[in-house]
Formats: structure tokens, sequence, C-alpha cells
């Protein structure tokens, strides 16, 4: 039996995912300072958290993701606070879930976030195996009991972490996306070919691969590469700054949503069937793919 995902694919030509959750949190004034980035709103702002769900289903989403990109229990033990990432993981997919009852959008999925345990940018970080394997099947299965529609591993920029993502999200039994962060020449952050990360990731039999929080400026290496090596839908979901920029204090755009729209229509042209958007992308970007995107008959609903 199909999973809600593959359900979906199956009949819609086009999907939409939704933007960016830190960088928006941060242009509302709230205090997203690493490590804990986007999850430090689920304790003091999840308020905030919910609201950004919810004009992101407005804006026309068919797929919000859950705020547990930074839940792990790394995290809150690299911050030297007490571990809340059992509590914060199930809380961010609760307002998930509540923003789409809120909404009345029921057919609106959940993909619930797995990102790298370190920092994305740095691939000699990865932790080593037993650390990946253990840590990884935490995160996924609170996701799953959360009640995540499927897991979306998010900027994986090494194959050994994201096979071990992989096969700790499939473990749960939900349906898995895999997404990679690549370089400009379009290999991996590591080096390493995607063809290599995909036959690797192949054996755990995810639903989509997909490609994140790169420019769409540098996408099209890696997209085609991508697509050479997998014959799975593929999704793309783009930063509109500078890599890494998110870091800063402030968050410096440059590409406009109507740039960004022009970009996605040519990755629909090449046959990607999800498109949504990484850092610095808001609903106002969501809703410009949506009304280009959307059936006719949806767009007159």
């Amino acid at each position: 039996m199909a999973g809600p995902l593959a359900t979906l694919l199956d009949h819609s030509p086009m999907l939409v995912l939704d933007g960016a959750m830190g960088t928006e949190l941060q242009w509302r004034g709230i205090d997203v300072s690493l490590p804990l980035w986007s999850a430090r709103a689920l304790i003091a702002h999840p308020d905030s958290v919910l609201q950004i769900h919810k004009e992101y289903i407005a804006a026309g989403a068919d797929i919000i993701t859950a705020n547990t990109f930074r839940t792990t229990r790394r995290v809150f033990s690299r911050a030297g606070l007490a571990d809340l990432s059992a509590p914060l993981t199930r809380l961010a997919v609760e307002l998930a879930h509540q923003a789409r009852i809120e909404s009345l959008a029921y057919d609106t999925l959940i993909a619930g976030s797995m990102a790298p345990l370190e920092d994305c940018y740095r691939p000699d970080l990865v932790p080593e195996e037993h650390a990946l394997h253990s840590e990884h099947a935490d995160h996924a299965r609170r996701l799953a009991d959360a009640g995540a529609d499927f897991l979306l591993l998010e900027t994986m920029g090494t194959v050994r972490e994201a096979r071990a993502a992989c096969r700790a999200a499939a473990g749960t039994g939900k349906e898995v996306v895999v997404s990679f962060l690549c370089a400009s020449n379009g290999c991996l952050y590591s080096g390493e070919p995607i063809d290599k990360a995909v036959n690797a990731i192949s054996p755990c039999n995810p639903t989509a691969f997909s490609l994140n929080c790169i420019s769409p400026r540098h996408i099209a290496p890696a997209l085609r590469a991508l697509q050479a090596a997998t014959s799975l839908p593929v999704a793309v979901y783009a930063n509109v700054g500078r890599a890494g920029e998110e870091r800063k204090e402030t968050f410096i755009r440059d590409v406009t949503p109507e740039e960004y729209l022009n970009f996605a229509e040519g990755w629909r042209q090449l046959g990607v069937r999800i498109v949504g958007g990484c850092c610095g992308t808001t609903p106002a970007y969501i809703e410009k793919l949506r009304k280009s995107f959307a059936p006719k008959e949806r767009q007159e609903s």
C-alpha cells in the first residue's frame, strides 16, 4: 500500500513544499542563535511557529515541515542545556498538526525534519557510525511516534550520514525523502559524487530524493547529476542567500520571489516533482509557486 506522499505524487503533477522556518522566525525578532537555531522558538515562542505553519498553508503548501531540524539531544548537549529533545520534537509535530486542523487543510502532509547531527557545512565533523545510527534512530522514532506523515532528511552533505539517517528513518516504517546539500560543482559538500550517495541509499527504498539549501543559481549541476542517478521523484528547495548566511545576525536575500519562480519553472520543465523553499524564503515565495503550479481547478476554487 502506497504511503501518503507517494499517493499525493501519483495524483498531482507538481507538489509545493513550504519555505524556511529559521530565517522567518529571525525576521520576526525571535532569537534563533546557534546551536539551537529554530528549536529555540519552541521553548519561548511556539505561537510564532504555529503562525508560520498556518501562513505557509494559506500560501498553498501541500507539505509543511515540522520545526524539528534542531531538536536532537546532541544539540541540547552542545548548548549546555537540559535535554528537551523528546518533548520539543513532539511539540513541533503537534504544532504542525494544529496548524493543519486550524487551517482546515486536512490533506496537507507533515514532514518530520531530520538534519545532520553536527554542522551542515562541516562534513569533517560527522560523528562515528554508532552515534549516527543511535541518534538518528532516536530522532526518527520520536518523529514517527508524534505523527509525522513522512520523514525528510535535510541538507545531507556526506554519504555516510545520509545512509545512516535513511536506514534509521526507514526503520520506522514511514516514507523517507533524502535531500542533499551540494557544492556548486554538483558534488555533495563532502566532495563525494551524488551517484555514490544515491547508490548507497537506494536499498533503503526512499520515496524521493531532493536537493536543498543551495543557491538556485548553482543548483543545475547537482540537479543534472541527481536526475541521471535515479528514476525516483526529485524535489528542490533552494535558499535565497549565500550559503551559511543564516548563521549571521541578518540574513541577506539575493533572489526575489519572482526570480525564484523563474528558476522553479525551469526545474519543473526538467521534471522536478516537488518544489519549495529553504533559508530566506517566506510565504510570499510559496504563494508564487502555488499560483504557478496549481491545477486550474485549484486556482479557481
